[in-house]
């Protein structure tokens, strides 16, 4: 309430100039009916006052109350009272959130059951579910840094890369945080909406504590980091029942770094501890979304939304019953406990009949698309592109596919693509995907989902007659069989680019979800470590 009333004020003060008018005009009104000052001068007062007739009792709604009334909230509505921010034009309600999970070894620790990497990712499973519908992304982190999922709403999509993170999948040991800080960064510098990043660790090196203070007095993304294990430790397992051991064979412990967590909640992180109940969730969920409000409200480039068009009904109402003469409020009261008493579907009905009174079907389908409720939306939706996204939301994609097809659009493509993956067709999804491109070349979220479900593609078979590459060939280089004038059979060779052989040889992998990371992972670190 404190917020609200420190933020309140009109974007146009010079309007309320019209309320000490409408003051006066009343004080006017009211001097010219007051019959004892028209006749005191004509009448004298003791016979006067037995000549004037009194009014009833009871006070009523004149017409001049109205009139006065209705200028007031016009100078009210007309001085535009303002008290939060405008977002963007269909901007996220939600605010983007980068989880980032440390894969280190210590992450085997099994003080927390069955070990504290297990219980990490059980607590990402429960804050998908709590973030249904705001887009996440998850990094993984040791002694390098990968991206798994880019920010996406797809749950299943998230899921099934969560499920198959493991310490033995990252190609490099140790722990870099700087390293996925920066990755992280890069990711978000692209984000018109402010996020946060979660740090699921047991501890950040010392080294990592320029970069996170660096990171967090930027102000435009908060830190968050959610500790996972016990100060009392535990030994790290390698497998099955065996643990990592010292060179005199005593197992060694892993403790969580309670002193380096100290440190970060001093640099400006938010820090907290992974806990047996929603309450770290719940804790996350406040610290996002306050962030983005707080981010929001500061943020001088937004507009302040000017709130005076609530005032525009009631001053319409005033309007339409002035003309009235002598009317009072008596039938409006009755007309008002009709309705309250009419049965839910005359509601409903009224309901609508008012919304298209005021509003195009596209805004009425913006407003229940806004309230959750995607198949009413996508009844009102005139715009095929709005239609289709909220048929997407109900998970009716093959309708909103036939709906997206009326455009030839980037946006219209890559929407395709979206609906062509969730319907499992992967290559016509990857046309999609490739025509959105061809307008929008740089369109980040278009080449990362290009590139996903590319690698969902199951690879073709391979033929009996297909030849085993010659043991003399160099990697990348492609040999083929020809003839030449004389009949003679030659070679030729085609020295292929690295990139399109990665890309061919990731596309072709028929393996589990742990096994493609960690080959992707393993090209990552080899990449990463050129000059």
């Amino acid at each position: 309430m404190t917020a609200w009333m420190n933020s309140f004020h009109f974007l146009r003060p010079l309007w309320l100039l019209i309320i000490p008018f409408a003051l006066l005009i009343y004080f006017l009104h009211s001097f010219r009916e007051d019959i004892r000052a028209r006749w005191k001068r004509v009448i004298a007062p003791e016979l006067l006052e037995h000549l004037i007739v009194k009014r009833a009792g009871r006070w009523t709604i004149r017409p001049i109350h109205m009139v006065c009334l209705a200028l007031v909230l016009s100078s009210l509505a007309l001085a535009g009272p303002a008290w939060r921010r405008e977002k963007p034009p269909f901007a996220e309600d939600k605010a983007p959130l980068v989880i980032a999970l440390d894969l280190s070894q210590t992450m085997d620790a099994i003080d927390l059951d069955p070990t504290r990497l297990e219980r990490a990712k059980l607590k990402v499973r429960d804050l998908l579910a709590a973030r249904s519908g705001a887009r996440t992304a998850l990094f993984v982190y040791a002694g390098s840094s990968h991206l798994v999922v880019p920010l996406t709403t797809d749950d299943k999509l998230f899921a099934m890369y969560l499920d198959a993170l493991s310490t033995a999948l990252m190609p490099k040991p140790g722990k870099d945080t700087s390293q996925v800080l920066a990755a992280i960064q890069d990711l978000l510098h692209q984000e018109e909406v402010p996020g946060s990043v979660l740090f699921i660790t047991d501890g950040v090196e010392p080294s990592a504590q320029q970069a996170l203070q660096k990171f967090i007095q930027a102000g435009k993304d908060s830190v968050l980091v959610l500790g996972v294990g016990t100060s009392q430790g535990a030994p790290i397992r390698v497998a099955g029942n065996r643990f990592f051991e010292d060179a005199a064979g005593r197992r060694i412990f892993a403790k969580l770094d309670v002193d380096s967590l100290k440190s970060l909640s001093n640099l400006g992180a938010s820090v907290s501890t992974l806990t047996v109940d929603d309450s770290d969730i719940r804790w996350i969920q406040r610290r996002v979304q306050n962030h983005l409000k707080a981010t929001e409200e500061n943020d001088a480039q937004m507009r302040w939304m000017d709130e005076g068009y609530w005032l525009v009904l009631p001053i319409c109402l005033l309007a339409a019953l002035w003309f009235r003469k002598g009317w009072t409020v008596q039938w409006s009261r009755g007309a008002v406990a009709l309705l309250l008493l009419s049965p839910q579907p005359l509601l409903v009905d009224a309901h609508h009949w008012f919304l298209d009174l005021w509003l195009t079907p596209d805004q009425q389908g913006r407003y229940y698309f806004q309230k959750g409720e995607y198949k009413v939306a996508a009844e009102r939706f005139q715009n095929s592109m709005w239609k289709g996204i909220a048929l997407c939301r109900t998970g009716d994609y093959a309708a909103a596919l036939d709906h997206f097809a009326n455009a030839d659009s980037a946006e219209a493509w890559y929407n395709q693509g979206n609906a062509l993956a969730h319907l499992h067709r992967y290559p016509d999804a990857v046309h999609a995907y490739e025509q959105a491109l061809q307008t929008k070349p740089d369109w980040q979220d278009a080449q990362d989902n290009l590139k996903l479900v590319r690698s969902l593609i199951p690879p073709p078979k391979k033929s009996d007659a297909q030849q085993e590459e010659a043991p003399n060939q160099e990697p990348g280089e492609t040999q083929l069989e020809d003839k030449d004038d004389s009949g003679k059979k030659g070679t030729q060779r085609f020295q292929m680019n690295s990139e399109k052989m990665v890309d061919i040889w990731m596309r072709n992998i028929q393996t589990s979800p742990a096994e493609f990371l960690r080959r992707r992972f393993a090209i990552q670190a080899v990449e990463a470590g050129k000059p």
